[in-house]
């Protein structure tokens, strides 16, 4: 199968379109011939090894990569099942976690993947696991959004902000986008009530507060973001980090869980958990007409590296989405 693999830590550039084989499946995997996979910030982190302290405690590779093919998660089509795999079969339209995603096949876990809503394409489907689920935790379990209260969500035209404005939407609180000017209209489309463009306007200046700040974009210091907020609001941070940082993103974590206990306000970081139970509920939203995937562009396969940059330039519209087969 022709799959994007890596030898080494580095730019997306380390990426090599070649053709390797099969992953092989055990009693509780799927193999998936997949259609379409994700293209997430967290890629282009494991890809470079970056936050260094990732290699050391997360799995990644301490040297070189553990996982020889990129990729995190995906839509496609089962072709084969484990011995012990239950509810599944070949032919099933699924979407989830995928070990290997950048990959014409790739293996994944039974119970980390769900049936694709039939009313999306491939390219919709895939955009949905990581950016989705990573939505819903921040907007609805780690934030408790209420109906009535004013949300607003920094960087609400990316992938995850696009998914917790409609979310929050959903949820009747009354929302206000971050974004820049040309992504104005698109996210008063989605649902927010309000937006602010970064560019002419400063969302911290205090004349105007939330009960819950959703911070994607980390281009605010958190004084600021506190500024913002009411005096008992809650902050949920997910904020990406650059290349090369020792901590990356964990700083940000470790800023915010020191400052939580001191202050009224709740600061929250947000940590990567990914759980069957959100997904299907970010499916059942979509089979509600209550969210739908905002597609920036599409990559060949081969074009991976590409599309990993365009994500790292930190400006896409939505969701990058890689199309395989």
């Amino acid at each position: 199968m022709k799959a994007m693999v890596q030898e080494r830590f580095g730019p997306p550039d380390v990426l090599q379109f070649v053709d390797t084989d099969l992953p092989r499946i055990g009693p509780d995997d799927v193999l998936v011939r997949v259609h379409a996979a994700a293209v997430n910030p967290y890629d282009w982190h494991m890809v470079r090894g970056d936050p260094y302290i990732a290699r050391l405690v997360g799995g990644v590779g301490l040297t070189r990569p553990k996982q020889r093919v990129a990729g995190v998660d995906g839509a496609g089509e089962v072709v084969a099942v484990g011995a012990d795999v239950r509810g599944l079969r070949s032919g099933d339209h699924v979407l989830g976690w995928f070990d290997g995603a950048f990959a014409e096949y790739a293996r994944a876990a039974a119970d980390r993947i769900v049936p694709k809503p039939g009313g999306l394409t491939f390219e919709q489907a895939a955009a949905l696991p990581m950016a989705g689920q990573t939505a819903l935790r921040a907007i609805r379990d780690v934030g408790e959004v209420r109906a009535g209260q004013r949300v607003l969500v920094n960087g609400a035209a990316g992938g995850v902000g696009s998914f917790a404005v409609q979310i929050a939407a959903a949820l009747g609180a009354e929302i206000t986008g971050v974004c820049s000017t040309r992504n104005v209209e698109l996210v008063h489309a989605i649902g927010a009530a309000h937006v602010i463009d970064y560019t002419a306007a400063d969302f911290t200046s205090g004349c105007t507060r939330y009960d819950v700040i959703l911070d994607n974009a980390g281009s605010q210091p958190l004084t600021r973001l506190r500024r913002a907020l009411t005096p008992t609001g809650t902050l949920v941070v997910n904020a990406g980090g650059s290349p090369g940082h020792l901590l990356g993103p964990i700083a940000s974590v470790l800023r915010v869980a020191a400052l939580d206990g001191l202050v009224r306000q709740r600061l929250r970081p947000l940590s990567s958990t990914w759980t069957r139970e959100h997904l299907l509920t970010v499916t059942d939203l979509v089979e509600a007409g209550r969210l739908a995937p905002v597609l920036d562009r599409t990559f060949a396969l081969a074009d991976t590296a590409a599309a990993l940059r365009h994500v790292e330039n930190g400006h896409a519209r939505g969701k990058v989405v890689i199309t395989i087969t």
